[in-house]
């Protein structure tokens, strides 16, 4: 959803034209997250100046818009400066400049905010704010924060007592409710920066030409104040003001430093590998070349120090190359990343899976009563298909459930039950708040996820990461195949100890094993796709039925989310024994079918739809196996790709799929990477 790109520059001399360049370049890395305006904020050329700009549209159209003031001296060089920066998804107000981020408090903009989330209180701090004779200038839920630092500030102020940027924002953030990642910026501390982070993701990124002394940064420690004040009136620690030990030179000095924040860790691996992930609470402010972490709450158990990560991914993995979208790179990056997904954890040998993340917690997942998955959109799409496998490997109930509905229905959840949340990002808001109910109630929580140091990853007991690399295009692709291997590597890990399935898994990892192949095999089958999609289908089609059964319906399901993403076809995905009970009324000649029809144990019930579908007239396009020679075949047009294990076959099914809604969507203008009304990371329930 929204992203947030905050940059910070100490005794590293930039100029005005490389601050907002960095502020507008890492926008375009957080363009695929889905946005429909831009706006950043630098320092202007007074002391306590800040100038805004913001657009409607691409980042490419605040770039011009920026370039275009003439007004401003872009060549003006700040040794200690910086800026925040945001995209904006729109969830209160229309797509307008005036809704855009960054939001102020005033007009002199004596504090600018970004923020990525939502505030839920916004409406009664409004209401009071309004009172206090505060005039609202959009219709978000971040400007009530803007206008609340202010007011903050100004009545601690007229009462003699001058607060810290960081208790400002800590008073802020103890009267905000909701979800939030927060950068604020004010004319009141120059060269300050604070961020907040509560339910959204946020990291900073360090950049030094020196080596760091230290791979962390402390937690502030903080002895209260022998008085407590109101809500409205800040905690007055005394706290202990030492330089974090990670930036301090041989002398004692702090060094030059650059700091990055980010939604994202795409937007700051072009600047520096080194970053440290906020946690829930934490507060962190920049001043002086200096990074310090605070705790919103004293009252809690949080680390004391915050770890410097390196970040593994490289820069090349979040550019194009030589294709002509994200979601092509992606789609063809499958063969490696499958691959990438099982590296170092199964042997082909030996035939076992080891999975270092189960480690702890494998013997108290084996004994539960029953196995429940959670999770959103693709992710869950990935969880039907590997439903059928984990039932017959593990012998335990299984149930699939949407986050989105989890805490609608109040399912009954208990302590002797598992529960795996699977999310591509890590922080899907719904699939978040379904780990929160089921933690609560006691269930063993379990994270799939791909991003290392997201929510998910660090709020479970136990999990897998799935290793696909960083995903940009809004589409899910390989992601989902990564996701759909780590949940079959997760129920082959925990029938390792069945001896009658020795055979059923010996035969599923030697899929695995020749997958990467089937994969490029499939690839290779590009040409015919394409031509099937503009031929077949063109800018006529309206409608779409995908139909599939047993490991199947999955890939209907995820074949029909992809074409509607994309291409905004209605698509559906139909299971084929539901023919009868309703869809059939559907069927008729001028109905674009799909019918997904590998030779495994359902292949007679789905030539018996294909029989139904013609019979009324449908003319499917049949996915099937490469060697299949049946009669039944004849006069259709077939996608022919190479048969794997049942279990398997769903993996290899999708890629003709994939690549039919890239080219279906390309046909027809529009932008795969980044459709329209989505977001990448839904932080937002």
């Amino acid at each position: 959803m929204c992203g947030i790109f905050g940059y910070v520059n100490f005794l590293v001399e930039r100029d005005r034209k490389f601050i907002t360049d960095t502020l507008l370049n890492g926008l375009s890395r957080l363009e695929y997250r889905g946005y429909d305006s831009a706006g950043l904020a630098v320092d202007g050329d007074k002391q306590g100046e800040t100038l805004i700009f913001k657009e409607v549209g691409k980042v490419q159209a605040l770039r011009d818009k920026i370039n275009g003031q003439k007004a401003v001296d872009f060549s003006k060089i700040f040794v200690s400066s910086g800026g925040i920066a945001h995209t904006r998804w729109a969830t209160h107000g229309i797509p307008c400049e005036r809704n855009s981020h960054p939001h102020r408090s005033d007009p002199t903009n004596e504090f600018c905010v970004v923020h990525n989330g939502i505030i839920t209180n916004y409406k009664e701090l409004r209401t009071i704010l309004e009172k206090f004779g505060f005039v609202f200038e959009s219709d978000t839920d971040t400007e009530a924060v803007a206008k609340l630092a202010k007011y903050i500030y100004d009545t601690q102020k007229k009462s003699g007592q001058e607060l810290t940027f960081t208790n400002l924002v800590k008073a802020v953030c103890k009267e905000v409710e909701g979800a939030f990642a927060l950068i604020f910026k004010s004319s009141h501390f120059p060269n300050e920066y604070v961020a907040a982070r509560r339910g959204s993701p946020l990291l900073i990124g360090v950049k030094t030409t020196k080596t760091l002394k230290v791979d962390f940064v402390d937690v502030e420690t903080e002895v209260p104040a022998a008085s407590e004040s109101n809500l409205l009136l800040p905690d007055q620690p005394t706290v202990r003001r030492t330089q974090s030990r990670s930036f301090l030179g041989e002398e004692g000095v702090v060094v030059p430093v650059e700091f990055i924040l980010a939604s994202d860790a795409s937007a700051i691996i072009e600047h520096t590998k080194k970053v440290l992930y906020l946690e829930d609470d934490d507060i962190a402010h920049i001043s002086e070349g200096d990074l310090h972490i605070h705790r919103l709450r004293r009252d809690d158990t949080m680390s004391s120090v915050r770890t410097i990560q390196t970040l593994e991914q490289e820069l090349a993995q979040i550019q194009k190359g030589n294709f002509g979208h994200f979601m092509q790179k992606e789609i063809y990056d499958q063969p490696e990343s499958v691959i990438n997904t099982m590296r170092g954890r199964v042997n082909f040998d030996d035939f076992t899976v080891t999975l270092g993340g189960l480690r702890s917690q494998l013997s108290n997942i084996r004994r539960s009563r029953r196995i429940i998955f959670s999770a959103c959109g693709t992710s869950f799409h990935s969880c039907i298909g590997v439903k059928s496998i984990f039932a017959e490997l593990t012998e335990m109930p299984i149930s699939c459930e949407l986050s989105s509905s989890f805490l609608d229905e109040k399912l009954p959840i208990f302590r002797d039950d598992v529960c795996i949340f699977v999310s591509q990002s890590g922080e899907t808001k719904d699939t978040l708040l379904a780990l929160q109910y089921c933690k609560e109630r006691g269930a063993l929580c379990l994270g799939v996820t791909n991003t290392v140091g997201s929510t998910i990853s660090r709020e479970t007991h136990c999990g897998v990461h799935i290793n696909a690399g960083p995903e940009i295009s809004v589409a899910s692709t390989k992601a989902y195949t990564s996701q759909f291997i780590a949940l079959t590597m997760i129920a082959l890990q925990l029938s390792d100890d069945n001896f009658q399935k020795v055979q059923r898994r010996q035969e599923i990892i030697k899929g695995l094993r020749d997958l990467s192949g089937n994969i490029k095999k499939t690839l290779a089958l590009e040409p015919q796709v394409k031509k099937l999609a503009l031929t077949k289908f063109g800018n006529d089609a309206k409608n779409l039925i995908l139909l599939g059964r047993g490991y199947q319906s999955a890939t209907c399901l995820e074949g029909a989310l992809k074409i509607k993403e994309v291409t905004y076809v209605h698509a559906e995905g139909i299971l084929a024994g539901e023919l009868k009970h309703g869809p059939l009324a559907l069927i008729e000649p001028a109905m674009p079918i799909i019918l997904m029809m590998p030779k495994d144990r359902h292949y007679d019930d789905s030539e018996n739809a294909l029989k139904q579908v013609t019979a009324r007239g449908g003319q499917p396009i049949i996915v099937c196996d490469e060697d299949d020679d049946s009669s039944a075949l004849k006069g259709f047009e077939t996608i022919r790709v190479p048969k794997t294990v049942d279990a398997l076959q769903a993996i290899v099914n999708i890629i003709p799929l994939q690549l039919f809604s890239y080219h279906l969507a390309v046909a027809r203008g529009y932008n795969p990477d980044s459709p329209r009304n989505l977001a990448k990371s839904v932080t937002t329930a």
